[in-house]
């Protein structure tokens, strides 16, 4: 797991580009205004995480974050937890996002799967979010109110949190295909006092009635003053004791649109941890921490502004959401996906990038592995000129997925593998315009991530595996968790390991070049001999095999038992036999890994467990194996598919 020999370069920065760039134009901000010379990324990256009161403070004045109270100091206290970012200062998310921007500029297109279609200018995004924000200021919401809603990636989803962020409330969502018990054990926790919900859902060619879960949810929310109901299937459909979204929206249609100031770290929203071992922990961010993190990262790494198109595919429930919508800060064009990425077939999305003219195209490690095993050549049967960008996360990205990019939409196109994660709303190891792109690697650590790599011993080491930390707080780190008081199981979740260090959770090697790569959970490790493997490295040989759909390994030495097994399960593809392709995957792997990491066992099941947010359940299977109880390894209602679990419990119990 260590490595010092350069991978090869797929990708290297145009230097008219980068002149061009956001990053260029802070990098001679920052030598003129604070006489600074940081001549490339390195350097920059290298100052931005040793004085984070200057660059941070200097972020703020170049990409024009609007105080209406400016702080007293951009950074008091410097611990971690705790650390207190501009104190004094009074902002406002939504009107960050809606300031400046003119009137007939492009703010929203949005395309459902079925062929729906909408677009607003800036001009018509803000007239909706005076109307709504006078609409909840009817219903009684104030600052500190909580809002939430069941609603997917649509204009309507956008403008409801617009408003909600304006007033101070706080917004939290879930996605329309998560089942009651899963929604109702994120919203209940935070007592919510509105309730957003769409009549239903297109997903697959089907549309889905959920105003049974709708009504299901109002019983279940005891707080609430009104529910409001968005007819999103077009069918006029009614719900008793729910008011309209459209007639709010008509009844406020001549408001003004207004902002309340709230302190730095006022809650704006309510991100929430997969709940896969109880109930999930709402993670809560604040204002000045977002707009801070995502104004770097959308308009100094991503390049981001106004006359480009932003797309990710994501839902409502995942942060990959809150992190698109912010693309509005930049003064860009976002694209609004809803439906699923593989209808009619998994040309859907690039046809959608060809259609809506898609400058940065975000989507994750499996869909791109998808295509690539499907044979799809994205830029053969679409004129996908306008790209630039291909932004990947969820999970490490192999490289054979870096090569697809390379040979399938074009060797030109900047591959923008980010890894990071819900509890700082972020990516903090990725790309940037001025720094090359190297084989199966994320280009680099983000500016004012102090990111590293500790061994057991929790010194730092380079081009060795270790533990991701972050070692110097950051703006988005978690304001709190919900109900957590004294920050008690803040503190269990990142810092009990290394003290006043942030502790994520990942293997990650960063090399001598300052690029990365991460070789997922540290929890999940494969360890055998003696010699630690991420579950990554396995799944990329294992997921290489056309024969593979899927696949899932555990260790179970990792969970106490002295002479455990390497077991990895199998979902083939259609028609194939394990037979077939048993004896090609063992001789792969021990060629490819090493005689240790060939399994002691392939066991075929029909699918993997995975969270509502499409994460591979290792750790609650590594628990159920070794004898855990089923329900208190793993809550079946943060899992997208509970009967994927089955398999494995019937196995411990054998």
């Amino acid at each position: 797991m260590t490595s010092t020999e350069a991978p090869e370069l797929l990708w290297q920065p145009d230097p008219a580009r980068v002149a061009d760039s956001r990053i260029a134009a802070f990098r001679e901000w920052l030598r003129t205004e604070r006489g600074l010379d940081l001549p490339d990324y390195a350097a920059l990256w290298q100052w931005s995480t040793t004085d984070l009161a200057g660059f941070w403070g200097a972020l703020a004045e170049f990409l024009g974050v609007v105080f209406h109270t400016p702080p007293t100091q951009v950074l008091g206290s410097t611990s971690m937890p705790g650390a207190e970012w501009f104190p004094g200062a009074t902002v406002n998310y939504a009107e960050q996002a809606l300031s400046g921007k003119p009137d007939d500029d492009l703010a929203i297109v949005f395309h459902r799967e079925d062929g729906e279609s909408a677009y607003l200018t800036y001009g018509k995004l803000r007239a909706k979010v005076a109307a709504f924000r006078a609409a909840l200021v009817s219903l009684g919401v104030q600052r500190g109110d909580r809002v939430v809603a069941l609603a997917p990636n649509c204009p309507q989803t956008l403008v409801a949190f617009l408003a909600t962020a304006s007033l101070g409330a706080t917004w939290s969502s879930c996605s329309p295909d998560f089942g009651p018990r899963a929604v109702s054990d994120r919203f209940t926790q935070i007592e919510p006092t509105v309730f957003i919900a769409v009549d239903g859902y297109v997903y697959g060619g089907r549309s889905f009635d959920i105003r049974p879960t709708v009504d299901e949810l109002k019983a279940a929310l005891p707080s609430l003053r009104a529910t409001v109901l968005i007819d999103y299937l077009g069918n006029n459909a009614s719900l008793p004791d729910t008011l309209s979204w459209d007639d709010l929206l008509a009844a406020n249609a001549d408001a003004s649109l207004a902002f309340d100031p709230v302190p730095f770290d006022h809650p704006l929203w309510v991100l929430y941890s997969s709940g896969t071992t109880g109930l999930p922990k709402g993670i809560v961010q604040g204002h000045g921490g977002i707009i801070l993190e995502h104004l770097k990262a959308l308009a100094l790494h991503s390049d981001l502004g106004p006359g480009e198109r932003f797309f990710w595919f994501t839902t409502t429930g995942w942060m990959m959401w809150n992190f698109l919508i912010s693309g509005l800060m930049v003064g860009c064009t976002i694209v609004l996906f809803d439906g699923n990425p593989a209808h009619p077939d998994l040309t859907a999305l690039w046809r959608l990038a060809e259609q809506h003219r898609i400058t940065y195209f975000g989507t994750s490690a499996p869909y791109i592995q998808s295509c690539l095993k499907k044979g799809i050549a994205p830029a053969r049967e679409f004129d996908l000129s306008a790209l630039r960008v291909i932004g990947s996360t969820g999970a490490p990205l192999a490289p054979e997925g870096f090569r697809w990019i390379g040979a399938e939409i074009g060797p030109s196109v900047q591959i923008c593998s980010v890894s990071g994660g819900t509890d700082l709303c972020t990516a903090f190891v990725g790309a940037a315009p001025d720094v090359p792109v190297w084989l199966g690697e994320l280009s680099c650590r983000g500016l004012g991530a102090a990111v590293a790599a500790y061994n057991e011993a929790g010194e730092e080491v380079t081009d060795e595996v270790g533990e991701l930390v972050i070692t110097q707080p950051m703006p988005s780190m978690p304001v709190s968790f919900w109900n957590d008081p004294d920050g008690t199981r803040l503190h269990a979740a990142y810092f009990e390991d290394f003290p006043g260090v942030w502790r994520h959770g990942d293997w990650i090697r960063i090399t001598h070049r300052g690029s990365a790569v991460i070789y997922g959970r540290s929890d999940s490790t494969l360890n055998r001999g003696g010699v630690r493997m991420g579950t990554s490295e396995f799944y990329r040989v294992v997921e290489g095999f056309d024969e593979v759909a899927d696949s899932l390994v555990i260790d179970t030495t990792a969970v106490g038992q002295p002479d455990g097994e390497l077991l990895c399960f199998l979902v083939p593809a259609p028609g194939v036999t394990l037979d077939e392709i048993e004896p090609r995957l063992r001789a792969e792997l021990r060629t490819s890994l090493s005689p240790r990491h060939v399994p002691n066992k392939f066991i075929v099941v029909t699918e993997i467990p995975r969270t509502l947010n499409g994460k591979k359940c290792e750790v609650p299977v590594k628990k159920i194996l070794a004898g855990v109880a089923p329900d208190r390894a793993v809550s079946r209602d943060a899992l997208a598919n509970p009967a994927a679990l089955d398999p494995f419990v019937t196995l411990a119990e054998a």
